[in-house]
């Protein structure tokens, strides 16, 4: 089964990404775990590790996919 992490901030954005791209990943191949960094912003080194460069963002396999542009994450770490 393949991990997949969806980076988010909360914004409307990322919020119908949310709903189109990450909880429609098939959840017989895929783990997905959603990630709020406006509520744990200590994850954000993660997401940025990842290659991370704005949110919403789903990564797979360690491969970050920027879906759309909600914020950076500049804006983010605020």
């Amino acid at each position: 089964m393949k991990k997949a992490t969806f980076f988010h901030a909360g914004c409307p954005v990322c919020i119908q990404a949310e709903k189109s791209v990450a909880d429609a990943l098939d959840p017989a191949a895929f783990e997905v775990e959603h990630v709020h960094l406006g509520e744990d912003k200590g994850r954000i080194g993660e997401a940025e590790g990842a290659g991370v460069k704005s949110v919403p963002a789903l990564v797979i396999d360690g491969a970050p996919f920027h879906i759309n542009f909600g914020a950076s994450l500049e804006d983010v770490k605020g």
